[in-house]
């Protein structure tokens, strides 16, 4: 039977070579999701924010199509390029944004008073690629949500600055061009976020739509979403031959 103290040397002995020996290093591996509605990050349940990683990652035709990023909402054209897409969530038809508020960089989109029905939202001005996140809501329960969300709503916020300066030409079929500039130089000590679309597309009608879509955006923002103030100037102009019911 070994000696009591002859164990304990040998435990030492052991605690010390094992101490000794180099840990390994992993490589760190970032995983950023595409949206922030986790527990401690919202009040509730039916409502979240998604992140601009979800836009890069997905092909858009039409900007209302950024709306899809809401879980259960899903957006659909109708009659044509330039017309107010229609909206559904949550099993029920919003018609053209009815039931759904929504604004961009601040401003509410709602129509209170429309021929087609109170509640027009029309997002053909949108540029998708200044959005910087949407923060979205589902269901009544949300006051500041106003008159049309009841059935929910989604504030699309444009970037106070972006990652570099993009120009894009995209051609595809049925007469479809895209031009695109959108960049934020330093301007101060804040950044002139601009941007300019110019779109054409005739769509698969026997009487081409002949879509024309001018579309401009000029910003300038200090500072940050939570620090800061911006000021946003928009102009868009376009014209297409209505294309009725099919």
């Amino acid at each position: 039977m070994r000696p009591s103290w002859l164990c304990g040397l040998s435990l030492f002995v052991g605690a010390t070579s094992f101490a000794a020996e180099e840990i390994p290093q992993l490589d760190t591996i970032e995983v950023i999701g595409n949206y922030s509605n986790a527990i401690g990050t919202s009040d509730a349940a039916s409502q979240g924010v998604v992140t601009p990683k979800m836009f890069e990652n997905r092909p858009i035709l039409r900007p209302g199509e950024v709306l899809e990023t809401v879980p259960g909402l899903i957006i659909s054209q109708h009659s044509g390029d330039g017309k107010a897409n229609q909206y559904y969530l949550r099993g029920y038809n919003l018609d053209h944004g009815t039931d759904f508020a929504t604004f961009v960089a601040g401003m509410p989109i709602n129509m209170r008073s429309h021929a087609h029905g109170q509640g027009w939202t029309d997002l053909n001005f949108l540029i998708p690629e200044l959005i910087s996140r949407i923060d979205y809501h589902k269901g009544p329960y949300f006051a500041e949500d106003g008159d049309f969300g009841s059935a929910g709503s989604a504030r699309l916020s444009y970037a106070h600055k972006l990652k570099a300066t993009t120009g894009s030409l995209t051609a595809g079929s049925f007469g479809y061009r895209r031009g695109l500039l959108v960049g934020s130089p330093e301007l101060g000590t804040g950044h002139l976020v601009y941007g300019l679309e110019l779109v054409r597309n005739d769509g698969p009608w026997e009487h081409p739509n002949d879509f024309k879509k001018y579309n401009g955006v000029l910003r300038y923002a200090l500072g940050n979403s939570s620090n800061g103030f911006n000021v946003t100037g928009m102009a868009y102009d376009a014209k297409w031959n209505a294309t009725d019911q099919v």
